[in-house]
C-alpha cells in the first residue's frame, strides 16, 4: 500500500491556517489547482458522510467522503471515491499544529491508497507534490502576502 507524508511549516498563527482549510467544500478558496467544489445531497460541509464533487485545473472530476472532521484537533480525514487514476481504498488526513517556537504552523498531509504496482509510485509522487505540497506551498505564499 504506497504512502505518502508531507509536511511544512506556515508563517501564520494556527487559527488562521485552521480558518482557510476547515471547509471541505473549500479547496478552490486556497489549493491553487482546484477549480470548482459543491456538497452533493445538500449536505453540510462538516457532516461526516459528505460527498465532495471538485473539478482540477486539468478538467479532471474527484469525489472525496468526509470521514472525520476535528475543530478541536484541526484534523480533516478524507477518502477518494471517485478519481481518473486507478486509487481505491484511499484514506488522507490533513492536519494542522501549533508551533510553539513563534507564532506559526505545522501541517502535515499523509494519505494510503491502493494503486496498480506498476502507477503507484508515480501517483504517490503526484500526489505530494501536486497536491499536498502545492497545497502547502499556496498556504504559504497567502499568508506571506498577509
Amino acid at each position: 500500500m504506497p504512502s505518502v507524508h508531507v509536511s511544512s511549516v506556515i508563517d501564520a498563527p494556527v487559527e488562521l491556517v485552521w480558518e482557510r482549510i476547515r471547509d471541505f467544500n473549500g479547496l478552490p478558496g486556497w489549493h491553487p489547482r482546484m477549480v470548482e467544489s459543491e456538497i452533493e445531497d445538500g449536505r453540510q460541509a462538516t457532516d461526516i458522510g459528505a460527498v465532495r464533487r471538485f473539478k482540477v485545473a486539468s478538467g479532471a472530476v474527484i469525489r472525496e467522503k468526509l470521514i472525520a472532521f476535528s475543530d478541536g484537533d484541526r484534523a480533516t480525514t478524507y477518502s477518494i471515491i471517485g478519481h481518473p487514476a486507478p486509487i481505491t481504498n484511499h484514506t488522507a488526513t490533513l492536519r494542522l499544529e501549533r508551533v510553539t517556537d513563534g507564532d506559526r504552523t505545522f501541517a502535515v498531509w499523509t494519505a494510503e491508497f491502493d494503486a496498480p504496482a506498476d502507477q503507484a509510485a508515480a501517483i504517490a509522487k503526484g500526489m505530494g507534490e501536486n497536491v499536498f505540497q502545492g497545497g502547502f506551498d499556496a498556504l504559504k505564499s497567502h499568508f506571506a502576502k498577509s
